[in-house]
């Protein structure tokens, strides 16, 4: 693919953040800052404005994957011609409940929107294989992210794979530790830094067991214990934090390799299914 092409600049760009440089990092902010008139600077430009060098800003564009400053002008612009203007808006004290529900609904879609953008299909296909051939696959989430590995397991649990939601940080790295090179752990850190999580996937890798994470920062430390990623994106606003909507985003991407897997397995999960529907039948009145 022509790097000029790469969707979602701006995604792309928001993923990295917490990995660069203090120069890089003032070259990403004002380029967040100024997205309009980015494609309208020549580099030796926007170096003056960011008051960096040259090279800062080639260095920048290459970690994002494009050749050059000139392909990278030519995805942002791609970005920006999207009719997304009005979707990203701040919530304020202000704001009726209908107009909250309008940002907040927005931007889940936004979040939506973004991670599609970024989503890496080898990623996806090598998750969905991991998956399908493991035999046992546990869940780690902690705090905000518990909630995501516990959907994660109410899906998985039906493909006919022993699995586990475990939101416990000591839990985790016990069972980790104890896993074999044919199991799975799958940990979700929207920050990517969460300690525990690192430290969890970690004593995995260390047992022989495939590590797959899902985060919303492509440099962060989970990545870097972790065999395969994926990586969601959302935007942070007032009485909302990035969080709320990557979560979104985040459920949607573990739908998309339930689904994978259960392709794969269809016969398996389509019997599992029946059984469940039979059981639930006789809790509901």
């Amino acid at each position: 693919m022509n790097d000029s092409h790469l969707q979602g600049c701006i995604p792309r760009l928001r993923g990295i953040m917490p990995s660069l440089t203090s120069a890089e990092g003032r070259v990403a902010k004002y380029i967040l800052e100024n997205s309009q008139q980015i494609i309208h600077l020549s580099i030796t430009e926007l170096a003056e404005l960011a008051q960096c060098a040259e090279a800062t800003i080639f260095r920048l564009c290459k970690r994002l994957g494009y050749g050059g400053y000139q392909a990278f002008k030519i995805s942002l612009a791609s970005d920006l011609v999207e009719p997304l203007a009005n979707i990203h808006q701040e919530i304020t004290p202000e704001d009726s409940l209908g107009t909250i529900a309008a940002k907040v609904f927005h931007s889940n879609i936004e979040a939506l929107q973004d991670t599609l953008k970024i989503i890496n299909e080898d990623s996806l296909e090598q998750a969905v294989q991991a998956l399908h051939h493991a035999d046992r696959i546990e869940f780690y989430g902690l705090g905000g992210s518990a909630p995501v590995a516990m959907d994660a397991y109410h899906k998985f649990v039906r493909v006919g794979i022993p699995c586990i939601a475990l939101t416990d940080p000591h839990l985790q790295v016990i069972s980790a530790r104890l896993l074999n090179p044919q199991s799975v752990v799958f940990g979700v850190s929207h920050s990517g830094s969460n300690k525990d999580i690192v430290e969890s996937l970690k004593a995995a890798r260390e047992a022989g067991a495939k590590t797959i994470c899902l985060t919303n920062y492509s440099k962060s430390p989970v990545t870097k214990v972790s065999d395969i990623c994926l990586i969601s994106s959302s935007r942070e606003s007032n009485f909302r934090s990035e969080a709320m909507a990557s979560r979104i985003a985040q459920l949607s991407l573990i739908d998309t390799l339930f689904v994978g897997v259960s392709l794969l397995r269809k016969d398996i999960v389509l019997d599992n299914l029946q059984k469940i529907r039979e059981v639930i039948a006789l809790k509901r009145y």
